[in-house]
C-alpha cells in the first residue's frame, strides 16, 4: 500500500500537486476539514477530479490532525492505494436521529460481503444518536469486525456539522467504506483519561439519547447547579465535564458521553449516545497530563503487533472536550500518537463530537466520548 498526505488553506491553496496518479478502484482519499467550507466546497471539486476512482470521505471538524500538527478552517487530506485490499463506499440519509439504528442496518447491508474485514464510519454529528447508529452497524455484521471512526464537529459551536456525499458537503447523513480482503491488518486502540467526582445518580427519565431526570430531577438544572457561573456557557461548557454512564451495581467499566444540546423548555440535555434509564451517572474531570497520557496509551495498543509496511495509514479521532481542556497543550495529544506510530505511518484524524471504536481488542465497537481513538491500516 502507498499513502500520501497534503493540506488545503484558503490563503495558499495546496500545500503540494494532488498525487492524481494513485487514483483507482482501490484507493481511499480521507478529508477532514473545517465545517465553513460547506460554504466553499472547491476543494473537493479538487479532489473528485484528481480521484475519480476513488472512495472519497470526509467531514467538518472541531480540528484538523495532520501529522504532529492540529489546525482550524484548512482541510488535511490522506490518500491511501491498496495493493491488495477492495473498498466498497456507502451512504445513507438520516433525517432524524430515532432513524440512526436504521441508518446503520442500512448501511451494514450495503456493505455486507464473506470477505468484509473492517469499516470505516464518519456520521453527520448533531442529528445522530451515535450509540443507535453503531448498534445498527454492529448488529448486523459479523462479531468482532472492527468499526471505527466518528461524529463530524463544529468547533464548540455546535450548529453545523456534515459528511462528504458524491464528493460535496452535506448534513444529515451518514457515509462508511468497507475493507474487503486477507491481506489487512487494523490495529485500533481507545483511552479515555477521565475520573468520576461527586456523587452518583440514576437516570430516572430519558428517552434514547435526550436526558430529562437524574434523580426524579430536571437533569438540565442539577447540571447547571454544578457548572455554576460556567452555566451560561452551555453546550459549549459542558465538554469540560461529561458524564459516565454505567448500569446501576455493575462495577464495570463506563461509558463517557457529552452535551450536544440543552432544552431550557423541556429542561432536557441531548447527548451524543444513549442514556439508559435506570444506569447510574457521575460527573467527570480530568487533567492536561492525564489526557495526553491516554492518547499515548491509545496509539500503542492500535500499533501493537501490525506488520512493517511500506506507508501505514493512521486515523486519530479525538473528542473536541479533550482539545478545550487540553488548550494550548492540544498539539501535545497529537504529538503522542504521532510519536508512537508504527514507522512511516501517514496521520491524519480531526477533533470531533463521538469517536466510534471497540474499547477492547476483540469487543465490539461503541460510541464514545472524551476518549482519543487510533486506528492502523496496514498490508501484510
Amino acid at each position: 500500500m502507498d499513502t500520501t498526505t497534503c493540506s488545503y488553506r484558503t490563503a495558499t491553496g495546496w500545500s503540494a500537486p494532488l498525487p492524481s496518479a494513485l487514483d483507482g478502484p482501490q484507493t481511499l482519499v480521507l478529508a477532514f476539514a473545517g465545517a465553513e467550507f460547506a460554504d466553499h466546497p472547491r476543494p473537493f471539486d479538487d479532489l473528485r477530479a484528481a480521484f475519480p476512482q476513488a472512495a472519497v470521505l470526509g467531514c467538518s471538524t472541531s480540528g484538523e490532525i495532520a501529522g504532529h500538527r492540529v489546525g482550524d478552517a484548512g482541510i488535511s487530506v490522506a490518500i491511501t492505494r491498496f495493493a491488495h485490499t477492495r473498498l466498497r463506499h456507502a451512504s445513507t440519509p438520516v433525517h432524524d436521529s430515532a432513524e440512526s439504528a436504521a441508518a446503520g442496518a442500512r448501511l451494514a447491508a450495503a456493505l455486507q460481503a464473506d470477505d468484509l474485514c473492517a469499516v470505516l464510519v464518519l456520521s453527520d454529528g448533531l442529528g445522530v444518536n451515535g450509540t443507535a447508529l453503531v448498534a445498527g452497524l454492529t448488529q448486523a455484521l459479523p462479531a468482532g469486525l472492527p468499526v471505527t471512526g466518528g461524529l463530524a464537529g463544529d468547533g464548540d459551536r455546535f450548529a453545523r456539522t456534515w459528511v462528504l456525499h458524491e464528493g460535496q458537503p452535506q448534513g444529515g447523513r451518514v457515509t462508511a467504506v468497507g475493507f474487503y480482503g486477507k491481506r489487512l491488518r487494523v490495529g485500533h486502540g481507545c483511552s479515555g483519561g477521565w475520573r468520576d467526582f461527586g456523587p452518583v445518580r440514576r437516570i430516572t427519565r430519558s428517552r434514547g439519547n435526550v436526558l430529562f431526570e437524574l434523580d426524579g430531577k430536571p437533569a438540565l438544572e442539577l447540571y447547571k447547579r454544578y457548572l455554576g457561573e460556567l452555566a451560561a456557557g452551555l453546550p459549549g461548557t459542558a465538554l469540560r465535564f461529561p458524564l459516565s454512564i454505567r448500569p446501576a451495581g455493575s462495577g464495570g467499566p463506563a461509558l463517557v458521553r457529552t452535551i450536544l444540546a440543552i432544552d431550557e423548555v423541556q429542561r432536557s440535555m441531548t447527548f451524543a449516545g444513549d442514556m439508559p434509564e435506570g444506569f447510574e451517572a457521575c460527573l467527570m474531570r480530568t487533567s492536561t497530563d492525564q489526557l495526553i497520557g491516554s492518547a499515548t496509551q491509545a496509539v500503542a495498543r492500535a500499533a501493537q503487533g501490525l506488520a512493517a509496511d511500506s506507508r501505514p495509514l493512521m486515523v486519530s479521532v479525538s473528542c473536541v472536550g479533550r482539545r478545550l481542556v487540553l488548550g494550548e497543550r492540544t498539539e501535545e495529544e497529537v504529538e503522542a500518537v504521532a510519536d508512537g506510530a508504527p514507522p512511516g505511518a501517514a496521520h491524519v484524524g480531526f477533533y470531533s463530537y463521538g469517536e466510534i471504536a471497540p474499547a477492547l481488542p476483540g469487543s465490539a465497537s461503541e460510541l464514545h466520548n472524551q476518549t482519543m481513538t487510533v486506528t492502523v491500516f496496514s498490508e501484510a
